[in-house]
């Protein structure tokens, strides 16, 4: 498993990425609301991208389980929808959803990817609770890494909180390494496994990771529809995605994809 560092210069390049997914992710969060569409959040993401002078990660990437590429500059998942919600004028957000937003862009040859969950409107407490329970994990793991940190004992202390909670992680998808391609070296998986274990991750300065737990109310089981890339619950209740792009750095971490 080769894991690459990166220099303080590189780091730099990343922030700028991070900057303008945040910037993204934050007018989305403001604009979405009953009535507006996926498609249209899509559209304001692609055209911040331009404005930015940034390459939107997710359009166009190719997998091997889909016949077509991702269409959307976001993934756009509500509800049920795990990750990977296509965007659409055929989804209307309405009252009482909840809205996972995911969203990378590439600035200078190196990237930045965060993903937040929104509710629309009036939502239900439960799913309130589990918005607050996502983001807390994601937090847990903020406050945790540092140089010489074992991930076991990250993902450790994020799986307990959120079973303790009374929700499951989603294990079938894990964070990453991330750098110049969106997705690289390490896997950074939210639960501990035998996996994990016989190959744990010592952080390490200058090692950049997205961080994105994904919770479900119910099980943690997953499908995939037949469009070949949204991913939702098998139990169809609702799921939670959270996500920043951080650095490790000499005394802990600093998150790149940070609203500044």
């Amino acid at each position: 498993m080769a894991i690459t560092l990166r220099s303080r210069r590189e780091i730099e390049l990343m922030r700028r990425a991070g900057a303008v997914v945040a910037d993204v992710l934050s007018k989305l969060q403001e604009i979405a609301g009953p009535g507006v569409t996926t498609s249209q959040l899509d559209r304001v993401a692609l055209q911040m991208s331009a404005d930015a002078g940034a390459e939107p990660l997710f359009k166009g990437v190719s997998s091997p389980h889909a016949r077509i590429p991702f269409p959307g500059a976001i993934c756009a998942s509500v509800n049920e929808q795990v990750v990977h919600g296509i965007p659409s004028a055929n989804v209307k957000l309405k009252n009482g959803d909840i809205l996972s937003i995911d969203f990378g862009t590439r600035v200078d040859g190196y990237c930045g990817d965060a993903a937040v969950t929104v509710g629309i409107g009036e939502i239900s407490e439960d799913k309130r609770r589990l918005m607050d329970i996502t983001k807390h994990a994601l937090d847990i793991a903020i406050e945790m890494a540092a140089p010489a940190v074992k991930w076991s004992q990250i993902a450790a202390e994020m799986q307990h909180y959120v079973e303790s909670a009374g929700f499951s992680v989603v294990k079938d998808f894990v964070g990453h390494g991330i750098g110049k391609q969106m997705h690289e070296e390490p896997r950074v998986p939210n639960f501990v496994s035998d996996e994990l274990l016989a190959n744990d991750i010592v952080l390490t300065k200058g090692m950049v990771i997205a961080v994105e737990p994904m919770v479900n109310i119910g099980t943690d089981g997953v499908r995939t529809l037949k469009n070949e890339w949204t991913v939702v619950t098998k139990d169809r209740k609702c799921s939670a995605h959270f996500e920043h792009t951080i650095a490790i750095m000499e005394n802990g971490c600093e998150v790149l994809t940070a609203k500044r």
